[in-house]
This record gives C-alpha cells, structure tokens and sequence, in this order.
C-alpha cells in the first residue's frame, strides 16, 4: 500500500522521486502488478482498459528493461479527440500512435497460454489511440522493470477514438503504416510491426501476461498495444494528428 500511495502522490502532483525506499521495492514482476493494482482504489473508478509499454526494441532501450511491460489505463486519464489536454510538467514529453482493441469477452487466467486466434476472436472493435506517457521517477531508464510496473508502466494519458471501419480485420496490420504530425512541425513514421511484430501479437502478449499473473482482461476493456513509430516530441499547444491511411485518423491538442 506503502508503495502505490508514494507513485499515486506523485502522479497527482507531478513530483519525480529517484526510487521507491528499498524497504518497499517490489521483488518481482507480481509484486509489482500487485503495487499497480492499488491505482483503481485510488481513482475510485474501475480501470479502464489495459496499455503495454516497450513493445519494440528501441522502446526496452528507452526505459532500461528487457521486454514488453502492462499497465493500467485509467478512466480520468482518458480523453476524447475533441478534448484539449493539459500538458502540465510532462517530462517525457512524447506522444505515441498506437492501435487499441476493445474486448467483446472476458479472459480470465489459465494453465496454458491463449493463442493468438483465441484472443482475436475475442475483441469487438479496433480503435485509434493516441498515447501521452510519463514516469513518476526522475530517471526512469535506470529503476528498472519491477518499479516501472509499479509505476503503472508509465501510463498517464490517453486519447481513443471511436471504432474503425470493420475493413481492419482484412488488412494486415503488420505491415500498415501510421503517421504521427505536429502541426506546423515534424512527422514521424512506423508500422504495425514495430509493437512486437504486430499489434495482434502485442495484444496477446498483454493477455498472457496478465493470465500469467491471475489477473483478468474484462468485456469492455481497452487495450492500447504500443507505439508504432518513433515516440513525437510534444510540448504545450501543439496540436498533433495521427494517420491511419484508409482507417481514419485522431488528433488532439495541448494546453
């Protein structure tokens, strides 16, 4: 509890601390989804949805960790595209595109692993979701993986919009490329494949994870399944745009 209320103070007033004390540290990956899941007592609102940060190599790099990481979207930390943010002390400063499924069923934890058919046959719908990510650590690339579980795997806000066109089912979204603009300023590209080689594989990477540690993926539930290109720098009022080609686009702006 000790834990998750020092991340939950500091995520609520935009202090950075170096680590949690070593009396409290979490000793492993279920230890620190345990700290996490104390989030929702806190906001007092079910948990939204579910994102996974470090899907891509340069990703692990960026944040010191040797693989994918789950965290918790949380329902205040959730805006629609006509929202203005508030940009506020961000020190990562970055924004993400990402493609996030919604969940037609429930997933709940087992002996063996979902397969990816199990998983897809599962979701409802495919939206655009724009990711804003911070850490409550002052230099997050060195804490290392239990405490950026703990710290919620940098999760903060989040842009979704509504469903794509139902045309996504056949196109392989491994190899679809998505843009992300700052208005008067750079683009970054990528594809699908840069979230663990494609965001369906990302997804079921999520909901093993959490099977793995007796957690459940709930009906209703969203899934952001990491960025698909580069990480775009932000900074108060910009306006950036996500472009999902034939599958629409997102945009959101930053007060």
């Amino acid at each position: 509890m000790e834990a998750a209320k020092i991340i939950w103070d500091c995520w609520q007033s935009g202090q950075k601390i170096k680590q949690l004390p070593n009396n409290i540290l979490p000793k492993n990956r279920s230890e620190a989804y345990a700290i996490q899941s104390l989030f929702e007592k806190f906001s007092g609102k079910p948990v939204f949805g579910w994102k996974i940060a470090a899907t891509s190599l340069d990703g692990q790099k960026h944040i010191g960790v040797s693989g994918p990481l789950a965290g918790r979207i949380l329902h205040e930390r959730v805006f629609t595209p006509n929202e203005t943010l508030n940009f506020v002390a961000n020190k990562m400063a970055v924004a993400e595109p990402e493609f996030a499924f919604n969940m037609g069923a429930t997933l709940e934890p087992k002996n063996v692993e979902y397969t990816i058919e199990e998983v897809m046959n599962s979701v409802d719908s495919l939206h655009p979701s724009i990711e804003i990510p911070d850490s409550r650590f002052e230099n997050f690339a060195l804490v290392g993986e239990n405490q950026l579980i703990a710290d919620n795997a940098c999760a903060h806000q989040f842009v979704i919009g509504p469903a794509m066109s139902k045309k996504w089912k056949l196109i392989d979204l491994s190899k679809h490329i998505v843009k992300i603009s700052v208005l008067n300023g750079m683009t970054n590209e990528g594809v699908g494949s840069n979230v663990l080689g494609d965001p369906r594989i990302a997804l079921t990477w999520l909901v093993n994870e959490l099977s793995q540690n007796n957690i459940t993926l709930f009906k209703g539930m969203i899934v952001s399944t990491g960025t698909c290109a580069k990480p775009i720098k932000i900074q108060k009022g910009d306006k950036i745009t996500v472009d999902y080609g034939v599958l629409g686009t997102l945009s959101t702006s930053f007060n």
